[in-house]
């Protein structure tokens, strides 16, 4: 089959990093697309089709466990099909999945079409990372992988933008309804969100079958046909290697390892967390609602921008340089911010015992006006900011007013909002009795407990700003650092014999440490306020630090084979013959 490879190599090699850059987009949408379609699907479905809370939840999570699910099975599913076959596959998953969620008419189309969009991101996340070490030259392979991480901030930020384009179309046709009778304005209403959400999913087609008929035209990776011994003439000096290797043999388990502990470190500075508490954040820290919400914008913008540069440098000046400027820049940017919360949190005082007093019926509604915080103590004068950290058993949440804020003049505390139904993931784990977290029934019946309420003056808006420039100085860092590099890192440093389910084990550690980070968040700020979170984030940075400076072997310009030589300190099969041997391969047509 001749293609559009076929010309020249530098048009081969452009071709091949737009159809990678595509995989990166539709991991990105994968993430984010629900966002913008949750509250058309819950207002619609919930009335259409009855559907429960638990349901809706289980819909969101659907993607999450299939991702889960396929990183299990993707190594073993490449080595034995192909990277090629298996990105065509992971394409093909997401195209269907979009008529299936669109069209859906009931409860068990939409989950289906959820977890098979989740399996298509599990696959992505493995499988093009992996195609791209293994088929880029070692000169190219960094900008790759940065190409697939930039795609995938521009895939969160499409899937945002869909969901808003969304929102003004309801947001219009809510208005035009106004002045029709209740019965004509609930149904046009209801018409308008509920084709909102289908065409949500139905603008995310064209990316889907972009990346599925273009990973057809792609050749294969050439060192999956050398291990295959499919190279006939052109593999004369290929070493005979079994399909896969134990991930225990010891030669392995140092790459293997390091590969781990550069994932999980990167989930451990709280980056998710931080960005998805983010306008809390910098609520908290002095930044009134809407300005909060327009830095939230604005990191966002910069996130994708300094993973640009990521892109320009990581060839030029190497991802140990690269990984130790950007754990360098977040140490010091989560030290300023906790810093300056300690700073902030100094001034404040424990009132536990006087919200407590407050508590009737396991819940609580408390107003902060004049008269609640002469209740409290506080003196008249600047704005006062009230947090309390609560549970219901197992289950902690915090809540914050500021005596300022006109939009939310209430504070309420409720078991709802703290106990949420398991997903499904946690669902099934927990049949399995493998589920670490807490049982939704351990909270149902436990009354409420004020573990923590404390109030201060708000601290100004100048205050306010300066923790959103250490944020914007963390995100910067993480996007030209980590967000580039964890890629290189999960698939450079994995020797070829084990590089498809050694990648596919450290991307569920990367996933777990997340999970734990997510989980431990809130109790943390409950109990010891943010400034503990950006302290305990700045010592795993500094942990990633060291990794980078003294572990990590700088892998620019080397081909993997070098990288693979670096710790087995073995003899590489054959070494530069094989090597341009396997180039030969890789450009030969199929």
């Amino acid at each position: 089959m001749m293609n559009a490879l076929d010309p020249t190599p530098d048009r081969a090699m452009r071709y091949l990093l737009f159809i990678a850059g595509m995989g990166g987009l539709l991991y990105g949408i994968d993430v984010g697309i629900i966002a913008g379609a949750l509250p058309y699907l819950e207002s619609t479905a919930s009335v259409a089709w009855k559907l429960s809370t638990q349901q809706l939840s289980f819909i969101v999570a659907a993607v999450l466990l299939g991702s889960v699910l396929s990183s299990l099975f993707a190594g073993a599913l490449a080595d034995a099909i192909g990277r090629r076959r298996a990105m065509v596959l992971a394409g093909a998953l997401f195209t269907l999945s979009i008529p299936m969620i669109a069209l859906a008419e009931g409860y068990t189309p939409l989950l289906l079409g959820r977890l098979l969009q989740g399996i298509s991101g599990g696959l992505i996340g493995v499988v093009v990372p992996l195609y791209l070490a293994e088929s880029l030259p070692a000169a190219r392979r960094g900008r790759g992988a940065a190409l697939f991480q930039l795609m995938l901030t521009v895939g969160l930020v499409g899937a945002a933008v869909i969901g808003l384009s969304q929102a003004h179309t309801v947001d219009e046709a809510t208005r035009a309804a106004a002045a029709l009778p209740q019965a004509a304005r609930a149904e046009l209403v209801f018409a308008a969100q509920d084709k909102a959400w289908r065409s949500i999913f139905w603008l995310c087609l064209a990316p889907g079958l972009v990346f599925t008929l273009g990973s057809l035209a792609l050749k294969e990776s050439p060192r999956w046909l050398a291990m295959r011994g499919a190279g006939g003439p052109a593999m004369p000096d290929a070493p005979s290697v079994p399909l896969r290797d134990s991930l225990a043999s010891r030669r392995y388990v140092l790459p293997f390892l390091l590969a781990c502990l550069v994932l999980a470190l990167t989930q451990a500075t709280g980056i998710n967390s931080i960005l998805a508490y983010v306008v809390t954040i910098l609520n908290q820290a002095g930044l009134p609602g809407s300005t909060a919400n327009t830095a939230d914008v604005g990191l966002k913008v910069l996130n994708a921008v300094m993973t640009v540069v990521a892109v320009v440098l990581v060839d030029r000046k190497g991802r140990k340089f690269l990984l130790m400027l950007g754990s360098g820049t977040i140490v010091v940017a989560l030290v300023a911010a906790g810093l300056l919360f300690r700073g902030a949190e100094d001034g404040q005082r424990d009132v536990r015992a006087l919200v407590e007093a407050q508590v009737r019926n396991d819940s609580l509604a408390l107003r902060l006006d004049g008269r609640q915080l002469a209740a409290l103590g506080a003196g008249g004068g600047a704005a006062q900011q009230l947090t309390v950290a609560y549970a219901y058993g197992p289950f902690t949440d915090v809540k914050s007013l500021r005596s300022d804020d006109p939009l939310l003049p209430t504070v309420q505390l409720r078991r709802e909002d703290a106990i949420d139904e398991d997903s499904v993931i946690g669902a099934t784990l927990r049949r399995w009795h493998l589920n670490p977290f807490a049982d939704p029934a351990a909270g149902r019946d436990a009354p409420l407990v004020i573990e923590r309420a404390w109030l201060g003056t708000v601290p100004s808006e100048s205050h306010g700003w300066q923790v959103a420039l250490a944020i914007c100085l963390f995100v910067a860092g993480f996007a030209v650092g980590p967000g580039v590099c964890v890629w290189l890192a999960l698939s450079e440093l994995m020797p070829t014999r084990i590089r498809s389910n050694g990648m596919s084990i450290a991307l569920l550690v990367n996933q777990f440490v997340s999970t734990v980070i997510a989980a431990m968040f809130l109790p943390t700020v409950g109990y010891y306020g943010y400034s503990a979170v950006f302290f305990v984030g700045a010592g795993f940075a500094v942990l990633y630090f060291l990794t980078a400076a003294f572990l990590l072997p700088e892998t620019k310009g080397k081909t993997l084979e070098e990288i693979e030589l670096h710790f087995t300190g073995a003899a590489a099969g054959g070494g530069p013959k094989v090597q341009e041997s396997m180039e030969k391969l890789g450009q030969a047509p199929r």
